[in-house]
């Protein structure tokens, strides 16, 4: 086992918990975005050579041999110009990473928490009508509303044309953010929401529920009935089209998202991997528990996976297929787990009892990329040198975990990275 200088952490913990409440929301919208498409390895500016009106002429015909009228495009690009502060944040790369203690702390503030209760009241009889007609839990859409706009009350303030015009012209995803345009202008076409009212993220994130304008257009409901799928101002159909994208997401009406488990003390932690599923049973056999040391319940045969969030020192979580279908609509295993934990909350429920390693600095993007960089050379095959502990990074973690004789959880960790330092010195 590893030995880990601890060392006060009290009042980084404490400054992050001011924070953490409003980062946690624009995060967000943002994974949507960068889980649709294959990320970069390092920040890029695009060489567009025609200026933007030479962009925006070539894109008007385009759009207009799609269907879009023109008296539709025209309204939309009044006035537009490209957006600096959009291209500044998709050409960004974060340096440091906040560890998932940290964002569930946002994710799960006391305030979230009451503000949730309120609404789940408040919308009850239409949450009751939404449950009924998708299978959804309440809870589960209550909670998605809350940390994807607070909501309601942080949706965004940027036009979507401007953004997605702007990512389209001089951007890293050029054609997806045309693909994106495109839907945006059906949707103004359709008469759904006005150009003015259609505001977002600056990735192009839309509404209460931050849905890109492909996924509005594909799952989007009108629930209230007044013709019009309006998930900027009508609860109703934000919380259903929600709704919806869960059960196209094959949600499982009634079935559990997951558990916090105890893992026994010569476990194999290279079972730790969402590609691997077993039934309870045979989690069980493995001398798998619940959070409480108690025999796990089967719930008709469950597959479940095992998640370790923060590595082996850290919570252990079974996830099911719920669990999953949250990953189809932000594919984050934190943001899965945010959704799921607040559900709970709301319900009283949902706290975590295993102890995070509070105490780990999580790798800046550059040690990451150090870290890769040394997996690579040590010939543990992590895949490109581009900062994203993705599946082959950390199958290759566990390769190189397993030669150090360490628990091969995957997480990449300070002490994972100095002992590949010094394997080379």
């Amino acid at each position: 086992m590893r030995k880990v200088l601890l060392r006060p952490a009290a009042l980084l913990r404490t400054l992050s918990a001011v924070t953490a409440s409003l980062l946690v929301l624009s995060a967000c919208a943002e994974n949507r975005l960068e889980a649709s498409v294959k990320p970069v390895a390092s920040p890029v500016v695009v060489e567009e050579s025609r200026t933007f009106s030479q962009w925006r002429d070539d894109f008007r015909s385009r759009a207009l041999a799609s269907g879009i009228q023109p008296r539709v495009f025209d309204e939309a690009f009044r006035g537009i110009e490209p957006d600096p502060a959009v291209l500044r944040a998709d050409q960004s790369q974060p340096e440091f990473t906040r560890p998932i203690w940290e964002y569930l702390d946002g994710a799960l503030s006391t305030q979230r928490q009451a503000t949730g209760r309120v609404m789940l009241n408040r919308h009850a009889a239409t949450l009751q009508q939404i449950e009924a007609r998708y299978g959804v839990d309440r809870h589960i859409l209550v909670a998605i509303w809350g940390l994807e706009s607070n909501f309601g009350s942080n949706m965004g303030d940027r036009s979507v044309i401007r953004s997605l015009a702007t990512l389209a012209h001089q951007g890293r995803r050029s054609e997806f953010a045309q693909t994106q345009l495109l839907a945006a202008l059906e949707i103004l076409q359709r008469g759904d929401t006005t150009a003015a009212d259609m505001t977002g993220s600056w990735a192009g994130a839309m509404g209460q529920t931050q849905f890109i304008p492909t996924t509005y257009n594909e799952h989007a409901v009108d629930f209230d009935g007044n013709g019009k799928r309006d998930i900027w101002h009508t609860e109703a159909d934000a919380l259903a089209s929600a709704a919806n994208y869960l059960r196209a997401s094959h949600w499982q009406s009634g079935a559990p998202w997951g558990q916090e488990v105890r893992l026994p003390a010569s476990f194999d932690y290279t079972l730790a991997d969402m590609s691997i599923r077993k039934t309870l049973a045979e989690w069980s056999a493995l001398g798998v528990q619940d959070a409480r040391g108690r025999r796990l319940v089967n719930h008709l045969q469950d597959q479940a996976s095992l998640i370790l969030p923060a590595g082996h020192r850290g919570p252990a979580f079974l996830v099911m297929n719920n669990f999953r279908s949250i990953l189809k609509y932000n594919n984050s295993t934190s943001y899965a787990l945010a959704i799921s934990l607040l559900a709970e909350r709301f319900q009283g429920r949902g706290q975590v009892l295993a102890s995070w390693p509070v105490d780990d600095d999580p790798l800046s993007r550059a040690e990451r990329v150090e870290l890769q960089e040394r997996l690579q050379q040590q010939g543990f095959e992590p895949g490109a040198a581009d900062g994203i502990i993705g599946a082959n990074t950390r199958q290759a973690i566990r390769r190189s975990q397993i030669a150090l004789g360490w628990p091969a959880d995957g997480y990449p960790d300070r002490q994972l990275l100095k002992a590949l330092r010094n394997r080379v010195q």
